[in-house]
């Protein structure tokens, strides 16, 4: 995520989902019909825009225009059919199993050979809020403060990182290196082009992949040394933001609450989950790291790691990590909390942040 960008997005983001919201509330209230001549007043429940927790059955059912009758009702949530009748009674939804955000629901009303779709929508939330975790720094190492960090993970002894940026800004070209985890001194580094702002990274076998902030490029780079193999279009998403892998999908990030799938090989969108709590969206989701079948995952702009179940996009757990280098005691360019990386073969989570001069190994644990 670009310096001094941040005012300007949130304020976008607003208008964007104050529009989505709009269209998704007119979409509920509206009925259409395969022959409008014979189109009646049907209504549906629950209202438009009702919010439900996972887990939490929904009631849906068509209310009929007085005399009104019809063949039957086939009922979709998202497309996909749950249920039909042939009367009033309506159905029940299980959410146990849903993808948390916006769902649509639809009725369709057969009467007489025609169809008319009565249409409304709910926000699934998870069942509970996040549990809030404490960490415990277990040591500290120096961290180049050129570096402003997009993308960061430690593989094989040696800690990767993208640094962002563009010649332009003044900022210097953005780059890919490899750092001497104890110093903190870059062992090896190539530059991007400096009109392109580097974002998140993965390592995938002898391969690097790394994206780009809004040049819709991902580049492909030989592990051992750092040669650009080969570019790809990458136009998954609004932009492109953190990255990480499990072995066997890509997730990345766009600025917004969704996490995409990627395939491996072709970079390919395959699927997504949206990230939410219990109050709703969480926007920002930047850099990301896989760890034990969990995402961990930073808040651009905010001083918050969190923890996110990849199947469902529910925020199972939340650190606060503002006492974890505080800004009054921070190298004077200091900016943003950006950076998670993982040692797998020590189970050791390193955190670090945007031109900061410390990179800490932690360790999360309940309150």
């Amino acid at each position: 995520m670009p310096f001094g960008l941040l005012l300007p997005k949130k304020m976008n983001k607003k208008l964007v989902l104050f529009a989505v919201a709009a269209s998704m509330l007119a979409y509920g209230c509206g009925c259409n019909s395969n022959n409008t001549d014979t189109q009646q007043d049907f209504t549906i429940s629950p209202d438009a825009g009702a919010t439900y927790k996972a887990g939490q059955q929904v009631d849906i059912k068509v209310n009929f225009p007085k005399d009104a009758k019809a063949d039957s009702v086939v009922y979709l949530v998202d497309s996909t059919r749950i249920g039909s009748k042939k009367d009033q009674t309506g159905v029940t939804l299980k959410t146990d199993t849903l993808a948390l955000g916006a769902r649509t629901i639809t009725a369709k009303v057969y009467q007489a050979g025609t169809a008319q779709d009565v249409t409304t929508n709910i926000v699934l939330l998870p069942a509970k809020a996040p549990e809030e975790l404490k960490f415990t720094v277990e040591k500290v190492f120096p961290h180049d403060t050129a570096s402003y960090t997009e993308g960061l993970l430690y593989q094989d002894g040696v800690m990767y990182e993208s640094d962002g940026g563009r010649q332009a800004e003044e900022m210097g070209p953005s780059s890919l290196r490899k750092a001497d985890l104890a110093t903190g001194k870059v062992i090896q580094k190539v530059d991007v082009d400096p009109k392109i702002f580097a974002e998140g990274i993965v390592v995938i076998g002898d391969k690097i992949v790394q994206l780009t902030y809004t040049e819709k490029i991902g580049y492909v780079y030989d592990k051992k040394t750092l040669k650009l193999l080969n570019t790809f279009n990458n136009n998954v998403g609004v932009e492109g933001w953190g990255m990480t892998y499990d072995g066997n999908k890509i997730y990345m990030d766009d600025s917004t609450n969704r996490i995409w799938f990627l395939n491996k090989d072709n970079y390919q969108q395959t699927g997504y989950v949206d990230v939410y709590d219990e109050k709703g969206a969480v926007n920002a989701i930047n850099e990301l790291e896989y760890i034990d079948g969990l995402i961990y995952a930073n808040v651009y702009g905010s001083d918050y790691i969190l923890v996110i179940d990849p199947k469902t996009g529910a925020v199972l757990q939340r650190a606060d990590m503002s006492s974890l280098y505080p800004k009054s005691q921070r190298n004077m360019n200091a900016d943003v909390l950006n950076g998670i990386a993982y040692d797998k073969a020590t189970k050791r989570i390193f955190v670090t942040g945007k031109k900061w001069d410390k990179l800490f190994q932690v360790k999360f644990s309940k309150k």
